[in-house]
């Protein structure tokens, strides 16, 4: 309908982005962690056999690489583990990059190689990601205790040693933990520090050269808790891409806590960190990690930036299979996969995408796997209704109605009156307290802790002789 071309009628976005640089698409990696750090969000919980199936919905998706949990922690991850690994070797997970999780001692990595061992998996298949703590904060406050343990010093010296020995301490402990994963056979050794973002360039810069000079392989730098900016995310990435190796690829594992997830994750790649960390539908902790539909679409529209083999046309079948496994709905108008997100009802607005649905929509529908929708209310106009009629003749034409001007006028009065009828006898505010109340069955609340206590630790009664 549209006589000119759009470029000629809107300004493209990508006119403001075009001089951002980026690593080749083909180099960017989106690394997945919902069955990790997903599961890590109150309330939500999976199955083994529920995570194989996410698994192979995530790899169909075409991410690259994926977390698949903790194996030392729970012999649920263990049983992941074996049933992912299963499925990767049937073919079912394509070329996803499996990885799993280590705390830095030798234990968790004896645990999780046996695990791979009792399923015929050779360590070099899997990358294990071997983490400790990386702000001065976590070295003394959190781990302190066990790198006094590891350099064989009294506990109670505690809060007197400086900060200098935590880092010191710290640095040799992941070293050895990368040192000894290498000595069992593992090939790719992931390795970060929690709490970056808040933490000492210099000090992690330090920290990666000797994790790297150690073994390891793929650096990440984690914002625990989603403190960065755009701007302290350009200062950070920027001087940790320019003291490492040319080229190396660094992951960017960011969190959500003040929105800020998806543009501090294209800054980082625009600084040059060439894998992205990011979860279905943005679940995760507190506020959750970065959407992996925001990251994707964002720079494929915005920045220009396609990633290979990706399917952007499934990201909103992928949002609603999340919410059935997970039991969280995101909100209806979610950015991109909201259920409502490409549907509209006010009449200023509908008038217009009559015409072309670019008028009021700027993320493609089609692109994401969605399609223009219209929802009928108390903001309905009369053109929409006029153009429904009409679409709808041969119905009304059937029960002996002419599609008028005029009907379409009286349909549109009839509209607003119901809508604001159900509205004065919705029920909304029952349903959002059901819901609740079944989200806070299915956790565990102190109260059950201290039940569960009384009933196994209870004296048993005595058996009469």
């Amino acid at each position: 309908m549209l006589r000119e071309p759009i470029e000629r009628l809107i300004r493209d976005p990508k006119e403001f982005t075009e001089t951002v640089r980026f690593p080749d698409a083909a180099e960017i990696r989106i690394y997945d962690e919902t069955l990790r750090d997903g599961e890590q969000m109150p309330g939500v919980c999976y199955t083994p056999q529920q995570k194989l199936e996410i698994a192979r919905v995530l790899a169909g998706i075409g991410v690259h690489i994926m977390s698949v949990g903790f194996p030392a922690a729970s012999q649920g991850d263990r049983t992941t583990l074996a049933l992912v690994m299963e499925a990767k070797r049937r073919g079912e997970l394509g070329n996803a990059e499996i990885v799993v999780m280590c705390r830095s001692n030798r234990k968790d990595i004896d645990v999780t190689v046996q695990t791979l061992r009792e399923v015929g998996v050779d360590p070099r298949e899997v990358t294990f990601f071997i983490f400790t703590s990386g702000s001065d904060l976590h070295l003394k406050y959190k781990i302190g205790k066990t790198l006094l343990r590891y350099e064989g010093r009294d506990e109670r010296e505690w809060l007197e040693l400086p900060l200098s020995f935590y880092r010191e301490a710290n640095i040799r402990l992941q070293c050895d933990a990368i040192a000894y994963a290498r000595d069992q056979g593992i090939e790719r050794v992931e390795f970060g520090a929690e709490d970056g973002s808040r933490g000492d360039v210099e000090y992690f810069i330090n920290y990666f050269r000797a994790g790297l000079a150690a073994g390891g392989t793929r650096p990440a730098w984690p914002d625990t808790v989603g403190t960065l900016t755009p701007e302290a995310t350009r200062w950070y990435c920027s001087r940790i891409v320019a003291a490492l190796p040319k080229g190396l690829p660094i992951v960017a594992h960011l969190h959500n806590d003040y929105g800020l997830g998806t543009i501090n994750a294209i800054t980082a790649a625009s600084c040059g960190f060439k894998v992205i960390s990011v979860t279905a539908n943005g679940y995760g902790e507190r506020a959750g990690n970065v959407k992996l539909h925001e990251l994707v679409v964002a720079l494929r529209v915005l920045y220009g930036i396609e990633l290979p083999g990706l399917r952007y046309d499934r990201l909103r079948e992928l949002a609603r299979f999340m919410e059935r496994m997970s039991g969280i709905p995101l909100q209806q108008h979610e950015p991109i996969v909201g259920a409502k997100v490409f549907a509209h009802e006010s009449g200023i607005h509908t008038q217009a995408m009559l015409i072309d649905h670019r008028m009021y929509e700027a993320v493609p529908a089609d692109l994401v796997g969605g399609a223009t929708s219209w929802v009928f209310g108390k903001h309905t106009g009369a053109a929409l209704v006029e153009d429904t009629l009409r679409r709808n003749e041969a119905r009304l034409r059937d029960a002996g109605v002419e599609a008028t001007p005029d009907l379409a006028h009286r349909v549109t009065d009839e509209v607003k009156r119901l809508r604001e009828e159900r509205a004065a006898s919705s029920k909304s505010e029952e349903t959002i307290e059901l819901y609740e109340s079944a989200m806070r069955r299915l956790s565990l609340n102190e109260a059950d802790v201290v039940d569960i206590a009384i009933a196994l630790g209870s004296p048993r009664p005595a058996v009469a002789s």
